[in-house]
């Protein structure tokens, strides 16, 4: 039967006047056609008529893994896995004498002793050649193939069919769970027995002392040029805890510019009738939403249409739009003047698409989330409640700059309604 090569796609006539576009990237198969996007599957699980009679029943059926439930009862819910979450460093805390690495740009995965599970609690099917010499006993880590290759990581791990692609894939080793006691004690733990088994596919994150804050900003400024994510600093002696725990703290650079507001969106849930978000706009036309960092009387009292406002960002995308702007304040002195960064399109940024953004909202009944990922043209959601796997949705558009741009006011949306991004 033929096949797509990874990256290419190929049109095929449905039933519509428009032809359907089936695509491959990074082994998940995707089609345009309405059976194949309404689903409620997770987008690595769907197939539809176009997709099996490309590639035929049986391999569709191997690749979606079809003996698996397609449906969750009550009873199957994945169960979340405890896991240490870290905050943000907020830059005034010494880190002298901290554990210092690498923010890897990876997969978060739980080796609970027999297979890897997500934060989630989600299954990651890992051929058995892969696992076949690792300790069983839980290790936390990350699935991880080099720098800015996320989204192909991710592309690999979620596919049920066990594919070969996972020789580029190494669980790089953070934690060991359930050994008690200090994290030096339970990293030396972690060494010890995996070097029992002598797995190739099993790594460890290094492990640096912090000097200080100009250590560590050299650090980072390192990581960055290398084309890394960030840093982690780990607490010396701290204990795992299976939460968010300001014992580890991530650590990424931030940017600075200025934008002008042309739009108050509104608010939702806690921000109903005031401001939830400022649409605003760069210099060079990109229009995106600001919906953090505001206090109270800010959003009761926001800053006027046309007023030029200073924001904090941690990096561009592809498409030029800030990533996790937050607001500063009003500028009063000069009109915007975007960052030197804005007009060096030629510098490397790590794409929106090479990280899936999750939002949460959790207050009263409610504990749900709402995820989009961009995908060339094509803007993915899921949503649904917490520890489930929810339900997604796939909607295509004419080129990238509008799927950017429609992700972004859907971003705007959610900031509004009161959800709060988690990184």
């Amino acid at each position: 039967m033929p096949d797509l090569q990874d990256g290419a796609s190929v049109e095929v006539q449905g039933s519509a006047s428009r032809p359907y576009v089936l695509k491959n990237v990074g082994g998940v198969y995707s089609c345009s056609c309405p059976a194949w996007r309404n689903q409620s599957l997770s987008i690595e699980r769907r197939t539809c008529k176009h997709l099996r009679q490309l590639r035929g029943d049986a391999a569709e059926e191997l690749r979606i893994g079809s003996a698996l439930p397609t449906v969750a009862t009550s009873s199957d819910k994945p169960t979340p896995p405890a896991l240490l979450l870290a905050e943000t460093w907020d830059g005034i805390l010494d880190p002298t004498d901290w554990w210092l690495s690498e923010k890897l740009d990876g997969v978060r995965a739980f080796w609970n002793g027999e297979v890897f599970l997500s934060r989630q609690g989600n299954r990651y099917y890992a051929p058995d050649w892969f696992t076949a010499r690792f300790p069983k006993v839980p290790l936390d880590g990350e699935l991880w193939i080099e720098r800015k290759q996320f989204q192909r990581t991710v592309s690999i791990v979620r596919r049920h069919d066990q594919t070969d692609l996972w020789r580029e894939v190494c669980f790089q080793v953070f934690d060991a769970p359930a050994c008690p006691g200090t994290f030096e004690g339970r990293i030396e733990y972690a060494q010890a027995v995996v070097q029992e088994w002598h797995s190739e596919f099993i790594l460890f994150d290094p492990q640096i002392r912090c000097e200080g804050k100009a250590h560590l900003e050299e650090e980072l400024e390192r990581i960055l040029r290398l084309g890394g994510e960030g840093v982690m600093l780990r607490q010396p002696g701290s204990p795992y805890v299976g939460r968010r725990s300001a014992t580890l703290l991530k650590v990424k650079r931030f940017l600075d510019a200025d934008a002008r507001v042309i739009e108050h969106q509104p608010g939702a849930g806690r921000h109903r009738g005031r401001l939830g978000a400022l649409l605003v706009v760069l210099p060079n036309g990109i229009q995106f939403a600001v919906g953090t960092g505001f206090t109270d009387a800010q959003r009761e009292n926001p800053p006027p249409i046309g007023a030029t406002v200073s924001f904090r960002y941690q990096e561009l995308s592809d498409g030029g739009v800030p990533r996790f702007p937050t607001f500063v304040g009003v500028r009063l002195d000069e009109p915007p003047a975007c960052h030197q960064q804005h007009q060096s399109r030629g510098e490397s940024h790590v794409a929106a698409v090479k990280a899936k953004r999750r939002f949460e909202f959790v207050g009263g009944n409610s504990d749900k989330f709402w995820e989009m990922e961009l995908e060339g043209s094509s803007v993915t959601v899921r949503f649904g409640r917490n520890g489930t796997s929810g339900q997604a949705s796939v909607k295509h558009f004419a080129d990238a700059a509008k799927a950017e741009k429609h992700a972004e006011k859907m971003i705007g949306e959610k900031l509004g309604k009161g959800y709060v991004e988690v990184q």
